[in-house]
């Protein structure tokens, strides 16, 4: 483990542009009284309400804890949600300059209604998801055009985070993935639904859920149907490299000409909390090759971060000094 810690040393002096949809979640808390007499429902009394960032906002968020300078690239609401995007990314250091405000589109916003007795653990009872889809408007797009174009020239790489907002689009994609290859950057993928779509990135981070989607197949706990998937879409992606995360069975790389490289997870099974982990796996697997990382040495670094992660209560970020201490622990 001795060739990851000088990886982890490197990511201060790194820039990632950060280009994705950027969500707001919000979690309120509440303590039960009653049933209503008005419907069947419980009635809540009101006692918190916190936020967090999902989507390009937690990986930006993952990129900070690392001591990476961030550009957030992509578009909120000119509302209240898309203000608290940007206070929490300004309070954790990551530039916003390149993150637009639309008046006529809605920040992501996923509620979440937490409830129990005063003194116990608050359960989840309802979720409220307000979406909505980027406005194809010249103006703005050609923002973010210009926008990458930047981050292509003062950026060691960029990581998209596509959770189908409509931020991240074909021809967007051409041009600043063009850009980063020819400036020798590395381009990572994460796309919850439309991961066949953005061709030519270095390596994309796709789930098993998200893999049988991509290729509308069943792969159960098949490793040869693991195998053939991943190298299938591979192919597809005319990609060099292809990370496949598998949550408790661990990880799946795939490399060209080379046989598949399956780790185990990392670190204890008695999981807390998986909520924005493969956040962090695309995070430091991101940094990791931005600071010369091999596809092996940032698959390891990243299954370190995503035990870590895990371990935490909701949306959540791991240091550099936390990495390093685990790599150092691994025996």
């Amino acid at each position: 483990m001795s060739d990851l810690a000088p990886l982890v040393d490197r990511f201060s002096g790194l820039r990632v542009a950060v280009w994705g949809d950027f969500i707001l979640d919000e979690y309120v808390y509440g303590f039960t009284r009653r049933i209503s007499r008005e419907a069947p429902v419980l009635i809540l009394s009101y006692q918190r309400r916190e936020f967090s960032l999902g989507g390009a906002g937690n990986a930006a968020l993952n990129l900070a804890a690392l001591g990476v300078r961030v550009t957030a690239v992509g578009v909120t609401g000119a509302d209240s949600a898309g203000r608290t995007v940007r206070r929490i990314l300004r309070r954790h250091g990551v530039s916003d300059t390149a993150l637009f405000s639309d008046r006529s589109f809605a920040t992501p916003l996923k509620t979440r209604i937490l409830a129990g007795e005063e003194n116990t653990k608050k359960q989840q009872i309802l979720r409220l998801d307000r979406d909505g889809a980027v406005p194809e408007d010249g103006p703005l797009r050609a923002k973010m055009r210009r926008a990458l174009a930047r981050a292509a020239r003062t950026c060691d790489a960029l990581l998209i985070s596509d959770y189908h907002f409509r931020t991240v689009d074909e021809d967007l994609f051409r041009t600043a993935g063009s850009a980063f290859r020819a400036a020798g950057r590395p381009v990572t993928l994460d796309s919850r639904f439309r991961l066949a779509r953005f061709p030519g990135v270095t390596i994309a981070t796709p789930n098993e859920p998200e893999v049988e989607q991509a290729l509308n197949i069943h792969l159960g706990d098949d490793s040869s149907a693991l195998t053939r998937a991943g190298r299938r879409l591979l192919k597809m992606l005319r990609s060099p490299a292809l990370l496949i995360t598998r949550g408790s069975k661990g990880m799946a790389l795939f490399e060209r000409s080379k046989r598949p490289y399956f780790i185990p997870v990392q670190g204890p099974t008695d999981i807390v909390d998986v909520t924005g982990a493969g956040d962090t796996v695309i995070s430091v697997f991101t940094a990791a090759l931005a600071a010369g990382a091999t596809f092996r040495q940032a698959t390891r670094l990243a299954n370190h971060a995503g035990g870590l992660v895990v371990m935490k209560k909701g949306t959540a970020t791991v240091t550099s000094g936390e990495l390093k201490r685990a790599v150092a622990s691994d025996r």
